[in-house]
């Protein structure tokens, strides 16, 4: 379709409700008026798949194409051959049109004109927020007249944005020459969401496995024959990495969870409970992917809680476990499911390719760091060439690990002494080393990663965006889960519904992972509230009084009964939320889900 700055539409190519062959016929090569607008303006045009909006200068929407679903608006769902207007369009003297994939939308809203920055004089305020100390110095008019270029800038990229060479190379397209500004951390906090959000949110629906529920089915078995708990990240890993990555490309549960032994039916909260007890593995060292920074082991500095990637685990099965757990960072970015997992943030520095310098190191290894940068000075402090060796004995081309092990910095590092002269090249080699050498890791998790999204794309996004699209919020927020909240057979003003509230109120952090593990099987909420795919509902049940709280993870149900006090009901949902850890209602299930005899048999299910 191509539109005129005078208003009349052209278009060619096949059309597949009226051609019978797939051989274009002569006059669609090239572009054709519409026979249908010959006599008309036409103002804007939206085209989806194969369908097409028009919308002309006296207000009237014309639709023609495939219409299943009644996307077209006429009040039926069959195909539209050839422009027609929507009748129940026609005196709503419509402004602007959108189309995508399954829905169509008009309104009347005149729309901003291309050289609007959308900011009228009467959005702009009057003093400048305290927060914003920096800007004191400047005018409001001279700070809107920037946001005009910065806005005007990151409209001119989206229009260009697939000219960018993603492909050229597997993951660094940030390196070539002619673009690699574009990729620059101080250029990617000025972008707006329509350019760091709308082309990763169009690739990943144009990507999105459509029409499933669900993805392939595996098999996990929580606990032993001997009443161990065995490893989850594991078993799911050895059966996720040999599936095609493209069938995990659902927008809610990329595999189905079958429980052996447990009394559960994976309508989504066994999928979610898996996952976030697969995160707690990771955090307890049951699977030794990861290290607690520096900082953390010496409790000093940023990021004492936070996790960095085990350098010693590289042999290939061990990679494969990183491999899987980038498809968890894509999987939660498709299903907007965030993963409970305090990454340090040189971690999504690294898988995004930011450039890192001294201060990333010092917010992961402050000791490190300090010391470093005091070689690096140490001409300040009065030492010269002469009394270098005096004043730091014994220091040679060697430097720590994440771990704090010794490596060598160049060849027989053990051997080669620091000088005053090449102390400035053993602080870059020092920094170097530390920067590289989770390069095998990253590298592998990026390769997860890049199976489920676009990684290329992720490349616009700061480490914060990234790690909020992947971890969501990191504390859990009461008025957030109220805003979602339905109430079924109870309302608001119910006495056991403002004594729910309270308690949660009152909860410490943990105890509220614990109540959102309980209802949902999530430990994390997500960082838009958009991102929600169910309610919260709160239901009574006609049960005895002062009965334990029961939940339905797989649709965020929280059951309740009558309860005789404040207290009695606060004993109850604290007893439920840190001893009922298992989904084990759905009774019908167990039959089916006991089909597995021995850990050896489940060893021989995965393996093939």
């Amino acid at each position: 379709m191509f539109l005129s700055e005078d208003g009349e539409l052209y278009s060619c190519g096949l059309d597949n409700l009226q051609d019978s062959s797939d051989v274009l016929s002569s006059e669609r090569l090239y572009p054709e008026k519409i026979n249908e607008f010959l006599d008309q303006t036409v103002i804007d045009v939206a085209t989806g798949p194969d369908h097409v909006l028009v919308l002309t200068s006296r207000g009237d929407v014309w639709a023609w194409g495939n219409n299943s679903e009644g996307i077209l608006g006429f009040g039926h769902n069959v195909p539209v051959p050839k422009p027609k207007i929507i009748p129940n369009l026609s005196d709503k003297n419509i402004k602007q049109i959108a189309t995508s994939r399954t829905h169509c939308a008009a309104w009347t809203a005149e729309p901003f004109s291309r050289d609007s920055t959308n900011i009228s004089h009467n959005d702009l305020p009057t003093t400048i927020p305290y927060q914003y100390g920096y800007l004191q110095q400047y005018k409001i008019a001279s700070i809107a007249v920037r946001m005009k270029c910065l806005q005007q800038f990151s409209n001119i990229l989206y229009t260009c944005w697939q000219m960018i060479p993603f492909n050229m190379f597997k993951f660094d397209w940030s390196n070539i020459k002619r673009w690699h500004w574009l990729a620059d951390k101080r250029l990617k906090y000025l972008y707006t969401n329509k350019v760091i959000k709308l082309p990763l949110m169009k690739v990943i629906s144009r990507t999105m496995n459509q029409g499933q529920n669900y993805g392939p089915q595996i098999i996990v078995k929580r606990l032993s024959s001997n009443g161990t708990n065995l490893c989850i990240f594991e078993q799911v890993a050895k059966q996720i990495v040999k599936i095609n990555a493209e069938l995990l490309r659902l927008p809610s549960r990329a595999w189905k969870v079958k429980l052996v032994g447990e009394g559960a039916d994976d309508a989504g909260g066994v999928f979610d409970d898996t996952i976030a007890q697969m995160m707690e593995e990771l955090q307890s060292q049951t699977v030794k992917l990861l290290v607690l920074t520096p900082n953390g082991r010496n409790e000093t500095g940023y990021n004492q809680d936070r996790y960095l990637f085990n350098s010693k685990m590289k042999r290939n099965k061990q990679l494969l476990l990183f491999q899987f757990l980038g498809i968890l960072f894509g999987v939660a970015i498709r299903t907007k499911k965030p993963l409970a997992l305090p990454l340090s943030p040189l971690i999504w520095k690294m898988i995004i390719g930011e450039s890192l310098n001294l201060s990333d190191l010092e917010e992961n290894d402050i000791y490190y760091a300090q010391n470093l940068i005091s070689i690096q000075n140490i001409h300040q402090t009065g030492v010269t060439e002469d009394n270098f060796e005096e004043a730091i004995p014994f220091l040679y081309m060697t430097g720590t690990d994440w771990m704090d092990n010794t490596v060598p910095l160049v060849p027989n590092g053990h051997y080669v002494s620091v000088t005053y002269s090449n102390r400035l090249k053993f602080c870059e080699l020092a920094l170097k080393q530390r920067f590289h050498e989770m390069d095998d890791q990253i590298l592998a998790v990026r390769r997860g990663l890049a199976a489920i999204v676009p990684l290329p794309l992720l490349t616009f996004q700061t480490a914060e965006n990234l790690e909020r699209m992947i971890c969501g919020l990191p504390n859990i927020s009461i008025p957030v889960l109220k805003t979602i909240v339905r109430y079924r057979e109870m309302d608001e003003n119910s006495q056991v519904v403002q004594w729910l509230w309270d308690i949660l109120n009152d909860f410490s952090d943990s105890e509220k992972v614990l109540f959102l593990r309980f209802v949902c099987g999530r430990s994390r909420l997500p960082s838009n509230l958009s991102d929600f795919s169910q309610h919260f509902q709160i239901i009574k049940v006609e049960d005895k009084i002062d009965g334990l709280p029961t939940a339905q993870t797989c649709f965020f149900q929280l059951r309740l009964t009558d309860y005789s006090s404040r207290a009695v009901f606060e004993e109850k949902l604290k007893y439920a939320i840190n001893n009922c850890r298992t989904i084990d209602m759905d009774n019908y299930m167990l039959f089916r889900n006991t089909d597995v005899d021995s850990d050896d048999d489940l060893d021989m299910m995965i393996e093939s």
